[in-house]
């Protein structure tokens, strides 16, 4: 049975159901299939052994979600190897491919949750209503235990960047 949360996020100002379990930190990072630019299935689980920072964003062709992955990949040129950061949104791999090239990404990892939702109902970012996802920060450890999440309130408004990345330097060792 899906879990619902009604008004769990505000989209325009109106209030959103949001399908899935809020994960907390501590909580095993559950696996999710999506889809790279390249068309290639990727499952989650594929990252295991190495710490990673996963953004979600609604869409990436929108000024916040631009910022927001911009943001995350300008970190990660000063991360280690074994950190990777993955932006997931629900626009087409071919729009995500698109927007990863005029925005010079090279950084982040774009992959898409459009076949199934299968990241949003298992990570609790999937909006109803819309078939978005809520923006959502988390980090997760070498063992997959999720060491920081952010469910962000207002669809429009920043993740607490500073945290988030505080929370994965914290990991690297």
């Amino acid at each position: 049975m899906t879990i619902e949360r009604p008004a769990a996020v505000l989209f325009k100002g109106m209030p959103q159901t949001v399908l899935g379990h809020v994960l907390e930190a501590g909580d095993r990072a559950p696996n999710a299939t999506l889809v790279a630019n390249d068309l290639a299935v990727v499952e989650l689980n594929q990252y295991a052994g190495k710490i990673r920072l996963i953004s979600v964003v609604p869409s990436l062709d929108t000024s916040i979600c631009d910022l927001q992955t911009r943001r995350f990949n300008q970190e990660a040129a000063s991360l280690p190897a074994d950190v990777v950061v993955l932006t997931i949104s629900v626009d087409t791999l071919f729009a995500q491919k698109r927007w990863c090239g005029a925005a010079g990404i090279d950084r982040v990892i774009t992959l898409s949750d459009y076949r199934d939702m299968s990241f949003g109902d298992a990570y609790g970012t999937h909006i109803k209503e819309l078939r978005l996802e809520q923006r959502a920060v988390f980090v997760v450890d070498r063992e997959g235990v999720i060491r920081y999440v952010e469910y962000v309130p207002v669809v429009s408004q920043h993740p607490d960047y500073d945290s988030a990345l505080a929370a994965l330097r914290a990991l690297v060792v």
